[in-house]
């Protein structure tokens, strides 16, 4: 008897079928990027910047051209004729006169109104972040409520008060102003940014002994750094260049830079050597401000936003 032998089978593999499901949609934040690196987009991007540059670049060359050179072209020629530019109308505008005084005047409206309301709406924000009191939730509401409120609704209720108190037309009656009208917005970026802060870390400082002053000053508040320099940004460069507001609350000592350059434009139309030049300085205090901080300005401007 024959017997006949099989080989055995060879074990069979089983082979994942591929995945076909597409991949997830890259972020829009991807996208932008890879559309912001086509060449197209970087042409029209820098054209958009130089177009934008322009109104900055002839106000310069307006600083630098003397009284009487300027009456004869407009500052493009300055661009042929390089050497008709001078620092004379510096020289003579900080030289004496009443645009150093009105550019001092700025800076004590500015620091101190910016100083304030940072400070206020920092201890604000945590108060409405972390601490419950009574009416907590209402009271924010209402500082909320307050963003709407144009500042054209207060120039004259504020101009009364500040009247009967002796404050109106000196420099501490336009800080308070701009101290209430910039409160609303700053407590509400501030108390965005205290609540990305993580509960358990200050139930760890509490449990350590930390009262709520300590916790905010040497927690909360470094934590805040960014927001709290994007705040001083916009606040700064609010007050800065506010024409509205020391127009009517600052007198005729206390007027600042910008309430100035619009008297010498009002009285001598055609007094470039002092508007120009005195409209450069007043723009180059707030850019300075912004370069030394922009590392800190799109961190701290979306702090909360998603809250």
């Amino acid at each position: 008897m024959t017997t006949t032998r099989t080989a055995p089978s060879a074990p069979t593999t089983t082979v994942p079928a591929p995945v076909t499901a597409g991949r997830p949609a890259p972020a829009l934040t991807t996208r932008l990027a890879a559309l912001t690196r086509s060449g197209l987009v970087q042409a029209v991007l820098t054209v958009a910047a130089v177009a934008w540059l322009v109104p900055t670049v002839g106000l310069l060359v307006s600083s630098l051209r003397p009284k009487q050179v300027a009456a004869t072209g407009g500052w493009w020629t300055a661009l042929t004729e390089p050497a008709q530019l001078t620092l004379q109308n510096y020289t003579a505008l900080l030289g004496g006169g009443d645009v150093p005084k009105a550019l001092w005047n700025t800076v004590l409206i500015s620091v101190p109104a910016t100083l304030l309301t940072v400070a206020l709406a920092a201890g604000a924000g945590y108060a409405f972040a972390w601490m419950r009191f009574p009416g907590r939730d209402a009271v924010f509401l209402g500082v909320v409520g307050l963003l709407v409120v144009p500042v054209q609704v207060g120039l004259i209720p504020v101009a009364k008060l500040e009247g009967a108190v002796g404050l109106f037309g000196t420099i501490p009656g336009v800080v308070l102003f701009h101290v209430g009208y910039g409160l609303p917005f700053a407590v509400f970026l501030m108390r965005n940014h205290f609540l990305e802060i993580p509960a358990e870390l200050l139930e760890a400082a509490r449990m350590d002994g930390c009262g709520e002053w300590r916790i905010f000053r040497a927690l909360a508040l470094p934590l805040a750094a960014p927001a709290v320099a994007s705040l001083c940004i916009f606040q700064f460069l609010w007050v800065w260049n506010d024409m509205l507001v020391a127009l009517i609350f600052a007198g005729n000592d206390s007027q600042p830079l910008t309430v100035y350059l619009q008297s010498q434009m009002r009285q001598f139309g055609s007094n470039m050597d002092i508007l120009a030049p005195g409209a450069f300085l007043s723009l180059l205090v707030p850019v300075g401000v912004f370069l030394c901080f922009q590392r800190f300005f799109i961190q701290g401007a979306m702090a909360g936003s998603v809250k």
